[in-house]
């Protein structure tokens, strides 16, 4: 399986000639989502999730499928009937040759006086990669390939840190790192390799690894 990282929490993900794209926010780039026959959005926010992009994808490929939560769903499924799949914690499905598991409830809290919305994580193939969205969520599965949610106002270099120990992934590669400064990225790269206890990594937008 091949692994592209796009800006900040979008990825792409392709193997035997299909692609799955998880999450093209506002703060990826305008064609993240085009080419994808599966597509994944783990919550509501626009970092995560923009309809233009999403309503480009699925027009430009009529074959072309999302699965997501229920408040995302409900925005699309009108426009493109049948092709708008709502998940939920314990679902699991097949598109387009990838498994896909789906796991957690609720976004991390970013403050006590703000309502946490819904998340969900999606583990693909077994466990070969896992996509949390925006929340700490520990699947009831080996995770191969974490994608990391490295820095976000709901969170602090610590908990990264745990959630990396708890989830002891083979590697983790970063995410949801548009807010990260380079100035700032040596220090976190050294503290999670250092203490986090796997093969930490980062991708530049654009640049792809095989998994």
């Amino acid at each position: 399986m091949k692994l592209t990282k796009k800006s900040h929490a979008c990825v792409r993900l392709e193997k035997d000639g299909r692609t799955l794209v998880i999450d093209p926010g506002n703060f990826t780039e305008e064609d993240a989502a085009l080419g994808a026959d599966v597509l994944l959005v783990t919550h509501e926010h626009p970092d995560h999730f923009d309809e233009g992009r999403l309503r480009a994808a699925l027009e430009a490929d009529p074959a072309a499928e999302l699965w997501t939560l229920r408040s995302v769903a409900d925005r699309l499924s009108a426009a493109f009937p049948g092709r708008v799949h709502t998940v939920g914690h314990g679902d699991a499905f097949t598109a387009a040759g990838f498994d896909v598991q789906v796991h957690g409830e609720l976004h991390a809290v970013i403050h006590p006086d703000i309502p946490r919305i819904t998340n969900v994580g999606y583990l693909v193939d077994g466990g070969a990669v896992f996509h949390p969205g925006d929340a700490l969520t520990v699947p009831d599965h080996a995770v191969d390939t974490l994608l990391l949610p490295v820095m976000a106002p709901w969170s602090k270099i610590s908990e990264v840190i745990d959630y990396v120990r708890e989830l002891r992934p083979r590697r983790a590669y970063d995410i949801h790192d548009a807010l990260l400064t380079d100035l700032a990225r040596p220090i976190y790269d050294r503290q999670i390799g250092a203490l986090g206890g796997t093969d930490h990594r980062r991708l530049a937008p654009g640049a792809s690894a095989e998994l």
